[in-house]
């Protein structure tokens, strides 16, 4: 009986220790005390409320929209010649540096939909456009033509490569287009912003991505150049090796590169600082656009602009570990130039 009774203590000490467990973790990811937990945690960055603790998990897992297999779509490499002399400044900024190139300062937003991939390279199309252009062609790179029409891109809102987006920029051309709703260039972005944001006021967000708008290769009646006709090409595409210095040499010649790193939980909730993965699990490979470096309380860090508009993170911006390949940020690149 004794022994039945040990057994028993031990039994309910189990299940005990599992519902204590399972409580753990049942701590949503955009609740303050999740928030708490990342500030006990992390020494270069702050994190605060970004997302509405409302937002579904569905709804921010379909935004992580690079491909399992989007390596294997790179283009090749391209190495840049480092001389003994090259000297790379402590800080970096690509808005400061091409100050008439103003699509280098702006954020966009990708929606409910898994379009980053299509996003971080647009948007570094457009600066490298007005960069190569010396400053002389203002033209925003349609999100809307890349995600709708390169189907050697991947799954348009499920999912793409962002290096195969580079490729098609070359042999197809990208037409203009701004943000939903504007009258922006031939093809604005077809997906409304949802307000999956504290104290929005965007119609809220549901459940999983958003579809893939259908490729229509027709401008909107309001802009008069026909669609054939306001195609931009680049001129090459190519990625840039998993290297510090490489990646810095290409953003310091010619312009913002996009690049792809894992996204966990906690970075849903930057606000400040250089971020470093602290707290929480895995959501899934994320595009973003590297337009800058530079050094903060001691810390490396790359400056990346994000796609899930300007109420998020500092504006939209954040910053990211540099030199340490953290969460995979040096090891996808991907860049070209443009024919102007």
């Amino acid at each position: 009986m004794k022994r039945y009774l040990l057994v028993v203590a031990a039994l309910a000490l189990i299940a005990i220790d599992h519902a204590a467990c399972g409580q753990r973790q049942r701590i949503h990811p955009l609740s303050q005390k999740f928030i708490d937990q990342i500030n006990s945690k992390a020494t270069t960055w702050k994190a605060g409320p970004n997302f509405s603790p409302e937002t579904s998990m569905s709804f921010i897992r379909g935004l992580m929209g690079v491909h399992k297999d989007a390596d294997k779509f790179m283009p090749p490499v391209y190495l840049h010649e480092m001389e003994a002399d090259d000297d790379f400044p402590e800080n970096f900024d690509s808005r400061t540096q091409w100050p008439n190139c103003p699509t280098i300062g702006e954020i966009r937003d990708q929606g409910s939909c898994g379009s980053c991939w299509a996003f971080g390279a647009v948007e570094a199309m457009s600066d490298r456009i007005c960069i190569h252009s010396e400053g002389k062609v203002h033209f925003r790179v349609s999100s809307e033509d890349l995600v709708s029409c390169c189907h050697t891109c991947g799954f348009g809102c499920n999912g793409g490569f962002p290096g195969a987006a580079w490729s098609y920029w070359v042999r197809k051309g990208l037409v203009s287009g701004g943000p939903f709703g504007s009258d922006q260039g031939c093809q604005p972005y077809a997906i409304a912003p949802c307000e999956h944001h504290v104290n929005g006021s965007r119609p809220s967000c549901e459940g999983e991505g958003g579809k893939t708008p259908k490729c229509v290769k027709k401008c909107q009646a309001s802009y008069n150049v026909p669609y054939a006709k306001d195609k931009m090409y680049g001129k090459s595409s190519y990625s840039i090796a998993n290297h510090e210095k490489q990646i810095q040499k290409e953003i310091m010649t010619n312009g913002p590169v996009e690049g792809a790193f894992t996204v966990y939980e906690d970075l849903l909730n930057y606000k400040e600082g250089v971020y470093q993965h602290v707290h929480g699990k895995m959501l899934g490979g994320h595009a973003i656009r590297i337009l800058g470096w530079g050094v903060e309380d001691g810390t490396k860090y790359w400056l990346i602009a994000n796609s899930w508009n300007s109420d998020w993170g500092d504006n939209g911006f954040f910053k990211i570990l540099r030199g340490e390949d953290h969460l995979g940020i040096e090891s996808s690149i991907a860049a070209g130039l443009p024919k102007v």
